[in-house]
């Protein structure tokens, strides 16, 4: 029975984590809420790095058209300055533009931002009341720009949203959406552009902690449990992207900014 209770409990938090990677409501928020309502304690980094690489696997399936496209237009205006591929182009050096300011500080601060893992669920709760009120701010928001009518300037500021991120309970995908939105993009473009920064930051951050994977000494033991934590994750990210972009297209942000009054409000109140 113990053993079965291990993998249901890795399952679920597995499952949990996937569910609400893509939503805006912060996943490194409801991890840790999700161990500490069930007290559950999983010591290191490697199992929140291994379920990070499920959904960006995810990811990957889910945007694979598109980063076709981007490679096979990049290279080929590499090489032959043609002005129809320019656009994608310009949208790659933006993207990678993008990553810079999360890349810099996780690797400057990871001590610092690790820290913020273990100050209890209050700071969950206020963090998760900021990311609610930053989603209602943008929910009537209808942008205009598309892909071709990026900036430089708007590559900055969505990396520098993306980097307060790093912040338990302040949601990476609805840190950068908010972003792209108030900058008047569409919602389409702010979505598309969020997700595909997601997977060098996460690729970059899974390379960068490889070696604490494979020299977890409890990896041997947990291989199972973290085989089914992937796959449960893997599964629950690729259909709640599917079912956020469904959520984007008909422009209801604003249940997400409730769900995070009520959840962060009950936080704060129960724990002050």
């Amino acid at each position: 029975m113990d053993k079965i209770y291990e993998l249901l409990k890795y399952l679920f938090l597995g499952f949990f984590q996937g569910l609400t990677e893509p939503i805006p409501i912060s996943s490194s928020g409801h991890l840790l809420l999700a161990q500490y309502f069930l007290d559950l304690s999983i010591e290191g980094m490697s199992f929140e790095l291994l379920v990070n690489a499920a959904s960006l696997l995810a990811v990957l399936l889910i945007y694979r058209s598109d980063i076709t496209r981007l490679t096979i237009n990049g290279l080929r205006y590499i090489k032959t300055r043609e002005e129809a591929a320019r656009a994608d182009f310009r949208f790659i050096i933006y993207l990678v533009i993008a990553t810079i300011p999360a890349g810099v500080i996780g690797i400057l601060y990871d001590d610092e931002i690790a820290s913020f893992f273990k100050e209890g669920i209050l700071l969950i709760g206020i963090t998760l009341l900021i990311t609610g009120i930053a989603l209602w701010t943008i929910r009537n928001l209808r942008g205009r720009k598309n892909d071709a009518e990026l900036k430089l300037t708007d590559a900055i500021i969505i990396g520098i949203a993306q980097a307060i991120a790093l912040i338990p309970g302040i949601s990476r995908s609805g840190a950068t959406i908010v972003a792209a939105m108030g900058l008047g993009m569409k919602q389409e473009t702010a979505l598309r552009f969020s997700f595909l920064m997601f997977i060098p930051v996460s690729f970059g951050g899974l390379l960068l902690s490889l070696s604490d994977i494979v020299n977890d000494p409890d990896l041997n033991s947990l291989l199972i449990p973290y085989t089914v934590a992937f796959l449960g994750s893997l599964v629950a990210s690729y259909f709640s992207l599917k079912w956020f972009m469904n959520i984007m297209a008909k422009g209801n942000l604003k249940y997400f900014a409730y769900y995070c009054f009520v959840v962060g409000g009950s936080i704060v109140l129960f724990n002050f």
